[in-house]
């Protein structure tokens, strides 16, 4: 039985790799809420329970500890939890007294499905990013955010203001590049997932990761996936529909590296460029 639980648990690991869904729930993983129960667990059990659609899980005591109960007929999600045994007395003197022999897995609760007191999460640091003084300039406030799995940051035209869920360089430089374009045309940015405006955004983030990023990660595959879904919707290839872009995109990238702000973006025109390519 206990067997069973462990396996289901690395069947979801690797269906969500399959899925594609690994890397986004790796990214709020990698920003957890501080001083709670899960920010001391392991990478993987965080991205366990971002997979799950929690950013806070805990065992049923946990929870009872912050006055808060589980839900009836609510399940759990298993996390696994390493088993340390003592070493044989062969061991020599200077080697620890403990290893892991084995995982098992133990059940934890999403605070979704838990009722009570309610709960005052401290508020996340904001890392050191490339680009921030940049943000400044342009008259943008960044700030960090607890993520609620629906998005890992976005950019606020009305407060000038982009909210980050995750310490991802691409992700910021994503919203970076919003802010840059609303800039550019003078807060006129469409409001919504407009696909033009998203296209140019995550090509752009791609360039300023290659060029000013500092802990690199290669997502380029993500981008793909992404620029793909929203080409769909303007029924291009995602090749032609970056090429759409490609002006757009290199007056953002004037104005974040060089401080440029030559040329207006109009949606007009590139709906034009859209129905010509």
């Amino acid at each position: 039985m206990e067997n069973d639980k462990v396996k289901n648990v690395l069947n979801q690991i690797l269906n969500a790799f399959e899925s594609g869904n690994i890397p986004d729930a790796i990214a709020i993983a990698s920003f957890p809420i501080p001083d709670i129960p899960s920010a001391k667990w392991s990478i993987r059990n965080r991205t366990i329970a971002a997979l799950s659609g929690t950013i806070d899980a805990r065992g049923y005591k946990q929870w009872l500890s912050a006055k808060r109960y589980v839900k009836s007929g609510s399940k759990a999600v298993y996390i696994l939890s390493p088993c340390i045994v003592k070493k044989d007395e062969e061991q020599e003197e200077n080697e620890d007294t403990k290893v892991v022999r084995f995982f098992k897995a133990t059940a934890v609760f999403k605070v979704e499905d838990t009722d009570g007191e309610p709960l005052n999460y401290k508020e996340p640091q904001l890392p050191d990013l490339p680009l921030l003084e940049r943000a400044r300039e342009l008259g943008v406030s960044v700030k960090a955010i607890h993520g609620n799995l629906q998005y890992y940051g976005f950019y606020s035209p009305d407060r000038k203001e982009i909210a980050l869920a995750t310490p991802s360089e691409k992700t910021f430089f994503h919203e970076l590049s919003h802010a840059a374009e609303d800039h550019i045309v003078k807060g006129k940015l469409k409001r919504g997932q407009d696909p033009f405006q998203e296209i140019t955004a995550e090509l752009a983030s791609q360039v300023l990761a290659r060029l000013v990023g500092k802990s690199i990660q290669d997502t380029t595959g993500n981008s793909y996936q992404y620029i793909k879904r929203y080409a769909e919707k303007i029924k291009l290839s995602p090749y032609k529909a970056c090429l759409t872009v490609l002006s757009r995109t290199e007056k953002i990238l004037d104005l974040l590296l060089h401080g440029n702000a030559s040329g207006v973006i109009t949606a007009a025109t590139t709906e034009q460029q859209a129905k010509a390519a």
